[in-house]
């Protein structure tokens, strides 16, 4: 058997390390409240960008059951995988788990005389739900997320 030369070793090393995640990169986005405007309709950006809620069962992604990956309509970060979607009754798409911990982040939410869990897109902060303890196994999480924060790419077409 014959060796690879430790330069080989460094290098594999450096690109295991400097390679992004599923080869998706994470870089911040930080834009305008106008740049926003230019590219959201006003009901994503009321959701995204003023923490929005739509109405429960309005929006198109809650009865919505095609195979894919659902990714944040501010930046097409991949958010949730159809295979972690599940039916909480709740009027909103419901995800057990998302795509990866770090596509997300969660902040203590004291708005409407109550606690709870905010979910934002790690990469535009824009503001996509909320997460709870009631959902079912593996994780017992409920991330109830606003149908107007997500985008759809079906199997097959994700970037």
């Amino acid at each position: 058997m014959r060796k690879c030369p430790k330069s080989t070793w460094l290098l594999l090393i450096f690109a295991f390390i400097m390679w992004p995640a599923g080869g998706y990169s994470m870089d911040k986005i930080t834009k305008t409240n106008a740049q926003w405007r230019e590219i959201l309709s006003p009901e994503q950006y009321h959701v995204l960008r003023e923490k929005g809620t739509e109405p429960a069962f309005s929006g198109k992604f809650n009865d919505h059951h095609e195979v894919g990956t659902y990714v944040c309509a501010g930046c097409e970060t991949p958010l949730f995988h159809s295979d972690a979607k599940f039916d909480s009754g709740t009027g909103w798409p419901s995800f057990f788990r998302p795509v990866d911990e770090t596509h997300i982040a969660k902040h203590e939410d004291k708005s409407w005389f109550m606690v709870r869990t905010e979910v934002l897109c790690a990469v535009c902060d824009g503001h996509l739900g909320h997460v709870f303890p009631d959902g079912p196994e593996p994780t017992g999480l409920r991330y109830c997320i606003n149908s107007l924060a997500l985008q759809f790419e079906p199997q097959g077409t994700e970037k």
